[in-house]
């Protein structure tokens, strides 16, 4: 392998690790924004689980 050949090869696996790196940064970032907004939510009354629905028992 010649020295250019060698070189493409280290630049292209560091731009992909470069890539993998900002993805990560950036999903523990949307994470980091959505915990903080589950938590920010008022707690919700936990509604009875038939209340509001119509069961039709006719046949």
């Amino acid at each position: 392998m010649d020295m250019n050949s060698i070189m493409a090869s280290q630049l292209k696996s560091l731009q992909s690790l470069v890539q993998m790196s900002v993805m990560n940064q950036s999903l523990a970032m949307e994470t980091s924004a959505m915990t903080e907004m589950l938590e920010v939510l008022p707690d919700q009354p936990v509604a009875h689980p038939t209340k509001g629905a119509s069961i039709d028992v006719t046949a």
